[in-house]
């Protein structure tokens, strides 16, 4: 093979080869630091989300990233209340994926696994299974009992208290305590796939 013929064979494998290798990197770094798709385990945060849902989760909602890093070198949003996000467990090699119940400078009561934060309940007399979060309502699941009580805590600022809508099975801030917002990967905003519906497009 002479060299001609070599030189021929390189270019040809490099205009095979990449632009392809190039979209590769171009999906992976947007998965990494734009956005990506999370698949519900466990039933901790029904009734919002049960076992086998897909989720579509904003993973600059909060910052954007250093690819394949969790360095934010551009901040967006603060965690507000209510909103679904996904996390590494801080003590175990899991995801989670949980609500912010409550944001740095919060006090918070949570008493049969219904909040109270700055001295007001989430939940209304007459809707004992509905918590208010704003203008967002979240239907707990209480099958399993309230979990354990928060007697009276205040947030650190920069932090936020996670906690499964399935109060009484859910592996959440109770037991590893509040988590940096830096921590989080993003927003969760939508299913696009229910294991009980199919194909949807529900927000969060």
């Amino acid at each position: 093979m002479n060299a001609l013929t070599a030189r021929n064979r390189i270019q040809k494998i490099a205009r095979d080869w990449i632009p392809s290798l190039l979209l590769i990197t171009l999906l992976l770094v947007a998965r990494s630091t734009l956005a990506d798709h999370y698949h519900v385990p466990s039933g901790s945060m029904e009734n919002a989300l049960i076992p086998g849902d897909h989720v579509l989760v904003n993973k600059s909602a909060y910052g954007l990233r250093v690819p394949f890093t969790k360095t934010v070198f551009a901040l967006k949003a603060e965690p507000q209340r209510g909103e679904v996000v996904v996390l590494d467990s801080p003590d175990g090699d899991v995801r989670l994926i949980k609500r912010v119940a409550a944001v740095g400078g919060d006090h918070v009561v949570l008493r049969n696994g219904r909040l109270i934060i700055n001295g007001e309940s989430l939940a209304q007399a007459d809707q004992p299974y509905t918590e208010w979060f704003g203008d967002r309502a979240v239907t707990l699941n209480l099958d399993a009992g309230g979990g354990p009580d928060i007697a009276g805590m205040t947030i650190p600022e920069g932090h936020v208290l996670l906690l499964g809508d399935h109060r009484g099975a859910s592996r959440d801030g109770r037991y590893f305590g509040t988590v940096p917002a830096s921590e989080l990967y993003g927003r969760a905003s939508r299913v696009f796939w229910s294991s009980a519906e199919g194909v949807t497009w529900r927000a969060l």
